[in-house]
């Protein structure tokens, strides 16, 4: 159990080497107030004075201590490799193999490398100094020296130094895998210890915390640590340890640390005799080392699938790096069949990568056709922008100077051919969306199926040219395309076409019922057979005058029968006597006498044939509304049909001339354009920053299959 310790500075030097700090690894982090005595504590643990001391901060950035105990065979063998004299030296990592044997040196050391860093003005930085200490008299131990906590600024220290100085203590305590050591000073009351209450933000249970309150010897007089020290103020899990430390003057006396240890005991054994065995700093430094050891074997198992984890990332990572190119023209070959292969095989949803976000591809091409495109023309209405009145002026216009027995058919081409027309521009709009989409394709390969085109920058961009070129040479020929579609169907109406025809069919019929109905609504007082036959003849249709009978003719005499004649007639006359009677029954009614219609010339009134009325807002006439019912509903008919073929055809000359097209040409046409050879050189230049980053890759993969190493080496020996 004792050797899992240095397995765990084993790791640490492992992932040193590549200034990795990716693997969270157990150690303890020390923290307490600016003065309050942490590095008095580390230094009694080392047993030797190797901390910067000083008023004020004077530890500006984190110090990694390893403490590693060596016996005397393994200090013999290791002086003898490296030359060193003495039983205790020193190893930093920034000076790589550098030993210091005086650690005067190595305080200085610690000095020079915090300015370096830091600066003079007090200021702080998170990168930390690493320090190895070999000696026969320490236990193997992890401790991280934190800056002490303050609360004003001083000198030239930033105004924000308390912020920056939390915010780095919580980056390592919140380490789940990190022992807290709150450091507290005894002269001071306990409930507003800083160190605790940082603890407590980030390990509410105290399940490692352990408290430490030193200067027990500077007590006010008449006042002591037992309640302090038994847990009755603030009870921690982990306990509490009290030490005495080196006064500023036992430093100045140069008094040494084994000295101090011994005034330690003595001071406990005199002041607090039934707590020395629980207390001081031998004790401290076997607790640390006795929890520590339990922390890491605590903490091995998820250590272990965290390291197996990142080693198959990073394993990927390299992968997708590729190896240095040696065969470039093979190699520009493989990009390019790869990129088109994954280009063809994301239209038709067949590509390694599927998106789960959002449509892409061949799926979003079929959504645009059957959605949005179908939902575009499906709203379009067949009888939009056109008005009853557009309709009757149309069938008027179509007709010349002839009145019209019947609707005209050019009026009904003319009309439907402009609502046809207003199928182009979603058709058109359905190519752009098609084609938008092919461009993001381009994307798409880039991004997840071939990551080896991000080693070359040069050959991406060039291979994003060629396909933009050939979707930008396309556009126009489908766009031409399917305005031709829209244009075969204005060339020739079909009013024959079969379901055209059928419609019709059911409209007659409608029509003849409405009629019908109609007859049935007249008033009994006027026969149905005057209104719309003649009195023996067969049916006439509206706006033609029915044939006089000889009946009639007979019933006229005395003169009669020019009358009736002229009344049942579609003359001039006939309609001008109409208008005189119907005048003077409006007198006999009250009513204000209408004017005659037209001015007649035998009542001696000019007429000017000049005046044509201005077409105004008014009740069409049965006749008027009929017609434009007839026209809006074949053109209602035959626009659905159009509509029909459109939505059909439109999406199959897209794929022909522009999907499947791109797709047939890619390869060919990225060869064509690529595969020459004056361009190898310079397609296949690497990233500038590509070649550090898959040397940094490579050694993390190192580093992580060394530390899967050494915790297999763990379970061998059973240590685990």
């Amino acid at each position: 159990m004792e050797a899992l310790i240095p397995v765990i500075n084993k790791l640490q030097d492992v992932f040193n080497t590549v200034g990795a700090d990716i693997i969270q690894l157990p150690q303890i982090a020390v923290v307490g107030t600016q003065s309050s005595g942490k590095s008095s504590v580390l230094e009694s643990l080392v047993g030797r004075d190797l901390l910067p001391r000083g008023t004020g901060i004077v530890t500006r950035r984190p110090l990694i201590l390893q403490l590693v105990h060596v016996d005397s065979d393994d200090r013999r063998k290791t002086s003898e490799e490296n030359g060193v004299d003495g039983e205790e030296w020193g190893k930093f990592l920034h000076t790589k193999n550098k030993i210091y044997t005086d650690f005067d040196e190595i305080r200085q050391e610690i000095e020079q490398e915090t300015e370096r860093i830091s600066g003079n003005n007090k200021g702080i930085s998170d990168e930390p100094i690493h320090l190895k200490i070999f000696s026969p008299h320490v236990v193997n131990l992890t401790l991280v020296d934190l800056p002490g906590i303050t609360k004003v600024p001083v000198g030239d220290q930033p105004k924000d130094i308390e912020i920056q100085i939390r915010e780095l203590i919580l980056k390592h305590i919140s380490n789940p895998n990190c022992i807290i050591l709150a450091v507290t000073a005894a002269n001071t009351d306990m409930a507003t210890s800083e160190a605790l209450k940082v603890a407590r933000e980030v390990d509410p249970d105290g399940r490692r915390t352990l408290a430490v309150v030193t200067k027990l010897d500077l007590m006010d007089a008449g006042t002591d640590a037992m309640d302090v020290l038994m847990g009755r103020v603030i009870p921690v899990k982990l306990g509490l340890i009290g030490v005495v430390n080196r006064s500023q003057l036992d430093i100045n006396n140069k008094k040494s640390v084994a000295d101090a240890i011994r005034d330690e005991h003595a001071f406990l054994q005199k002041k607090y005799p039934s707590l020395a065995n629980r207390n001081g700093t031998k004790y401290l430094a076997r607790t640390l080392n006795r929890l520590l050891m339990h922390h890491i074997r605590d903490c091995l198992p998820e250590l272990k699938t965290r390291i197996n984890v990142l080693a198959a990332q990073y394993q990927s990572l390299l992968s997708s790096y590729g190896e240095p190119v040696e065969d470039k023209s093979a190699t520009l070959l493989q990009l390019i069949t790869k990129f088109a292969a994954e280009y063809c095989n994301t239209i038709e949803g067949t590509a390694k990568y599927i998106e789960t976000a959002e449509l892409c591809g061949g799926a979003r091409i079929c959504y645009i056709f059957h959605e949005t495109f179908g939902r575009t023309l499906e709203s379009v209405d067949p009888l939009g922008g056109l008005t009853t009145i557009d309709v009757l002026t149309a069938i008027r216009n179509a007709t010349g100077p002839r009145p019209a027995l019947f609707v005209p058919e050019v009026s009904f081409e003319l009309l439907v051919k402009r609502q046809v027309k207003r199928l182009e521009e979603p058709s058109l709009r359905c190519v752009e969306l098609v084609h938008e989409e092919m461009q993001r394709i381009i994307q798409h390969c880039s991004n997840y199926s071939t990551q080896e085109l991000l080693r070359f920058p040069k050959l991406h961009d060039a291979i994003v040219e060629v396909v933009t070129s050939l979707l930008r040479k396309r556009l126009p020929v489908t766009n031409e395309m399917v305005h031709n579609l829209v244009a075969i169907e204005l060339a020739y109406i079909n009013t024959k076409h079969p379901d055209f025809a059928d419609a019709c069919g059911v409209m007659n019929n409608n029509i003849e019922e409405q009629r019908r109905n109609r007859m049935r609504e007249l008033p009994s007082a006027v026969p149905r057979d005057k209104s719309l036959k003649g009195p023996s003849g067969p049916p006439v249709s509206a706006g033609e005058a029915p044939a006089p009978s000889e009946a009639e003719g007979a019933k006229g005499a005395g003169g009669g029968l020019q009358g009736e004649q002229d009344s049942s007639s579609g003359s001039w006359r006939g309609k001008l006597k109409k208008g005189e009677d119907g005048a003077m029954a409006d007198e006999q009614n009250g009513r204000p006498p209408q004017a005659p219609f037209p001015a007649s010339p035998l009542k001696g009134h000019a007429v000017n044939l000049l005046d044509v009325p201005v077409p105004v807002a008014r009740k069409l006439s049965a006749r008027e509304q009929r017609d434009c019912e007839v026209i809006e509903r074949l053109i209602k008919s035959y626009f659905l049909i159009v509509r029909k073929n459109i939505q059909d055809s439109v999406p199959k000359a897209v794929m022909h001339f522009l999907v499947n097209h791109v797709k047939d040409s890619l390869q060919s046409e990225l060869v064509g354009q690529l595969y020459k050879a004056g361009l190898l050189d310079d397609l296949l230049t690497e990233s500038e920053d590509m070649a550090q980053r898959r040397s940094e890759a490579a050694d993390m993969l190192k580093a992580l299959q060394k530390a899967s190493q050494v915790i297999a080496e763990i379970r061998e020996t059973h240590l685990w």
